[in-house]
């Protein structure tokens, strides 16, 4: 009997295997055990700021230089010698607060697997560095205690430079009549300088005759950003406002500033946390929430003495403002 032969025959559709979609449910995933966070930037003008000796009371009397003594020749032998004097004039630092208030469920604190504490912490210190400086540089919400901000200083006292689409960024800069020459012509050396982000890129860009960077002659290097062997400072905090200034340059040991409290965090479990209007937003035992305080006092000042190079104090200031034209 002959056997007949059989073919096993494939049926012709799509493969079909355990992939990761429907086995999804059974994989673990992994989590971070850190937030990923920016860098915490703190106070840009503090750091580059004289710090005097912290504050005992609300103000500080700083006594500066008003009036220089003056010498003469003396005519012959018989010649009369005439007298001279020095003065002082005195300017004060007010400690203003700033301050804020954090509330969380105690719920929240309970679920999370994170340190909420330790990540609300520092970006408090970068809120109250951020704050800080646009009150000193442009006077941006600064107590009415406070001196105006060195860029309306700066504006007063005629130490301004406009930079138009045209003109050339080096020559504002670095020439006679430039930011430099203007802190200069005041009787100040400049030791630094703090500038807009934006102005990294212009200076960058900046060429010389033969069409060679200024600033950078390669472009493996890390880029040194310095002007007249001056260091600078790109604040990226937040504060700093392109619109009013690109550039500020001037003696910053003339920034003075002093600390009546530093900042301080206190956690509260009880209490209420009041709207502006009166009306109360948490009760934190009724809601069962938790509230962390952060408190500081500082005060600062120009204290900008008399200098034998330009006596008229309304003429005189240690800064210079590079701004950008209209």
């Amino acid at each position: 009997m002959k056997r007949k032969k059989m073919n096993l025959r494939l049926f012709d559709t799509d493969a079909n295997i355990i992939d990761r979609t429907g086995a999804e449910s059974l994989i673990p995933t992994q989590e971070a055990n850190e937030i990923i966070q920016g860098t915490v930037t703190q106070s840009a003008v503090l750091s580059r700021g004289r710090r005097l000796a912290n504050m005992t009371s609300r103000q500080y009397k700083m006594p500066v230089l008003d009036m220089l003594p003056l010498a003469y020749f003396v005519n012959g032998d018989a010649g009369q010698k005439k007298t001279t004097k020095q003065a002082w004039d005195k300017k004060f630092i007010t400690a203003e607060e700033i301050a804020v208030i954090v509330p969380i469920p105690e719920a929240v604190l309970d679920d999370s697997e994170y340190d909420i504490w330790a990540e609300v912490k520092p970006r408090i210190v970068e809120a109250f560095g951020k704050v800080i400086d646009a009150a000193i540089l442009f006077g941006e919400q600064k107590p009415s205690s406070w001196r105006e901000g060195i860029v309306k200083t700066a504006t007063t006292a005629g130490s301004v430079v406009t930079l138009g689409a045209n003109d050339n960024l080096y020559d504002k800069i670095m020439t006679e009549d430039g930011v430099i020459a203007k802190v200069e012509d005041c009787g100040y050396f400049v030791n630094g300088h703090m500038a807009d982000i934006s102005m990294r890129a212009k200076l960058r860009g900046l060429k010389d005759s033969n069409g060679n960077p200024i600033f950078k002659s390669d472009l493996q290097g890390t880029t040194q950003y310095a002007l007249d062997g001056s260091p600078m400072t790109f604040p990226n905090n937040g504060a700093f406002d392109k619109s009013k200034a690109l550039m500020i340059s001037g003696d910053f040991s003339q920034l003075a500033y002093a600390i009546r409290q530093d900042i301080t965090f206190k956690l509260f479990t009880e209490g209420v946390v009041q709207n502006t209007d009166g009306t109360i937003a948490y009760n934190l035992m009724q809601n069962d929430m938790v509230a962390l305080r952060a408190v500081m006092r500082l005060g600062w000042e120009i204290p900008n003495p008399i200098n034998a190079l330009k006596s008229d104090k309304a003429k005189r200031c240690p800064f210079a403002v590079l701004k950008a034209g209209e």
